[in-house]
């Protein structure tokens, strides 16, 4: 067994990534997200003010990219810079049919599903709350 990273002794372990999004229009958030989405609710508490759920959105990963790679990404994503600086992205089955389905839900499609270099095909969305989204289906999972 090798000695750990003295850099590494101080770290915290981190178990999770959660993002907290403020809506302005909760239930409407709620049922684009959950409902039409498709992310369990994992739990739901409330306050005198206000509520929050929280929405299981499987594996979190955190995707940081400078300026050009984030004007990169747009170009191929949708054909010109639209993102700010915080855009969710969602990996799913089939890429065509969560755009529709999300599209009916009333998301706005910013670009439809597109291959890109990296082997996905992926889509824009603006959805509730005034996130951008990209949804994508790796390679492995896109019909050929």
């Amino acid at each position: 067994m090798s000695n750990p990273d003295p850099a590494d002794v101080d770290r915290p372990v981190v178990h999770q990534l959660r993002v907290v999004v403020t809506a302005t229009d909760y239930d409407e958030a709620i049922r684009f997200y959950r409902d039409a989405l498709g992310l369990p609710e994992q739990a739901a508490f409330s306050s005198p003010d206000g509520r929050v759920v929280i929405l299981d959105g499987g594996r979190a990963t955190l995707e940081i990219a400078d300026p050009g790679h984030a004007a990169f990404i747009d170009e191929v994503e949708v054909g010109r810079r639209v993102a700010g600086h915080i855009r969710l992205a969602f990996e799913v089955d089939d890429t065509a049919a969560a755009t529709a389905r999300l599209a009916a839900a009333g998301a706005s499609v910013v670009a439809p599903p597109v291959r890109t270099p990296w082997q996905s095909l992926n889509s824009r969305l603006e959805g509730p709350a005034g996130l951008q989204l990209t949804l994508f289906a790796e390679d492995s999972r896109v019909a050929r």
